[in-house]
């Protein structure tokens, strides 16, 4: 007889589907934990597409809730789609508040619109799409405080048109509290240095402020890595810009709502940089905890077989279907340059 088949599971304890995780379980064993989207009405469809296959992957074996957020009433059509798509509880955040969403006071408009125009210029993708900024503020440090999330520790971030590809038989959520895990990622990029060019400025000026902010085991080198890709280090003053690409994060929202963090986006929030510039939520929460977490409780999910255009994170598992093992990518041959786990893994490791 053979060894046993390489599945890529985490190692340790893992919680299996049973009777207790049923939809309507009245002694459940879910923990506080949700799958979360911000989406909007005409995103229906796509959203449908990506319930239907991580449902089909991993949430009909736990039926963990969903939380749907939108700066819009969300319309009884996507209610219906939605509702159709999962035997799980559906929470339709209400409208995320004004305060959280809206251009803040301390930006100026004119100045806004005058360095959209720049960064198109540059090349910089959305930079005048005022939606965009306000997505990307929005994700990187105002999202966990919405009402509708009070009660939740955990969530998994989900957005429309991606695809899961592998059989995920253990409770995520359990795995990350039961391993006292912050933080869990697929794919690891490069950012477009164009796009956040004070970002690690302003985080030098906020480490000076609170140099006992960073963690004894960070992941600092990871951070600032000037060797694999200098000229990105470069432009970015200092930032390899390294970054977990956020469209799939599993998370501890504790790490978020700790005053370190939250000192850590307030400055960059008063910065200006969401507008004035392009920050996105990826490279801002993968600073947040390459500097303030202990890197042990980042953990790599390779198990979880995902695709966000253009990029995969495809295992080598039986589990798996319909994607193409240890591709990065089926775009053009440059995007492989775009790859950061080797960094990762040089700095950190696999685990």
């Amino acid at each position: 007889m053979g060894g046993p088949v390489a599945t890529d599971e985490p190692e340790g304890t893992l919680h299996r589907t049973s009777p207790n995780y049923a939809h309507d379980a009245k002694n459940t064993e879910r923990i506080d934990a949700t799958l979360l989207a911000l989406v909007r009405n005409e995103e229906v469809d796509a959203m449908v597409a990506s319930m239907r296959d991580l449902e089909r992957t991993w949430n009909s074996k736990f039926n963990y809730p969903w939380t749907f957020f939108n700066d819009k009433p969300f319309t009884e059509e996507f209610k219906r789609k939605t509702r159709a798509a999962t035997k799980a509880k559906i929470n339709y955040g209400r409208i995320i508040p004004d305060e959280h969403w809206k251009m803040p006071s301390w930006i100026d408009e004119q100045i806004f619109e005058e360095s959209a125009k720049i960064l198109e210029k540059n090349g910089v993708q959305y930079a005048s799409k005022l939606s965009y900024h306000q997505m990307c503020r929005w994700n990187s440090g105002l999202f966990y405080k919405h009402p509708a999330l009070k009660n939740i520790r955990y969530y998994w971030r989900v957005e429309p048109n991606v695809h899961f590809f592998c059989d995920v038989d253990y409770d995520v959520f359990r795995y990350m509290h039961d391993n006292n895990k912050t933080y869990g990622f697929t794919i690891n990029l490069y950012d477009d240095p164009k796009t956040l060019p004070s970002l690690w400025p302003e985080t030098v000026k906020f480490l000076a402020e609170h140099p006992g902010y960073i963690h004894q085991n960070s992941a600092v080198g990871w951070v600032t890595d000037d060797i694999r890709r200098p000229q990105s280090n470069r432009k970015a003053q200092g930032y390899s810009t390294c970054h977990f690409w956020s469209n799939f994060e599993i998370g501890d929202m504790e790490f978020w709502r700790s005053k370190t963090h939250e000192d850590y986006f307030n400055h960059l929030d008063r910065a200006g940089g969401f507008f004035y510039e392009r920050w996105g939520d990826a490279p801002v929460h993968s600073i947040a905890l390459g500097l303030f977490e202990d890197q042990s409780k980042i953990h790599w999910f390779r198990d979880i077989g995902y695709q966000h255009i253009p990029f995969f994170n495809c295992p080598n598992s039986p589990k798996c279907k319909g994607c193409v093992t240890g591709r990065l990518t089926d775009g053009e041959a440059w995007l492989h340059r775009e790859d950061c786990r080797p960094n990762w893994f040089k700095y950190v490791g696999m685990g």
